[in-house]
């Protein structure tokens, strides 16, 4: 009796580039210190972008080595000006661990 040939995992989501995942680092004092503790960078990233994507993206950008990444989901902020309230966008923040001979140089 044939099989069905498995069908391939496809994603609903169009394929992002890494310029595209990766929007911008957060340059914070913890984050300073995550970086040089920890060689843990933190970036802003595009929501629809999975562990994954984040980890191939800044592989292709910084030519580095990533070992792990944690990703968290921040709600936007209450934001009111006069007579309108309204809130700030909600964003994706990933933790980018590296192995411990690559480094990224942000200034």
């Amino acid at each position: 009796m044939a099989t069905a040939p498995e069908a391939e995992h496809v994603s609903e989501q169009p394929l992002l580039a890494p310029h595209q995942i990766i929007l911008r680092p957060l340059v914070t004092e913890k984050g300073m210190h995550r970086s040089t503790r920890h060689n843990a960078y933190s970036f802003e990233v595009n929501r629809a972008a999975t562990k994954d994507d984040i980890r191939r993206a800044i592989e292709h950008l910084f030519n580095v080595k990533v070992l792990r990444v944690h990703t968290l989901t921040r709600k936007g902020k209450p934001r009111r000006t006069r007579f309108s309230s309204g809130y700030t966008k909600d964003w994706k923040k990933a933790i980018v661990k590296l192995h411990s001979e690559h480094r990224i140089d942000f200034f």
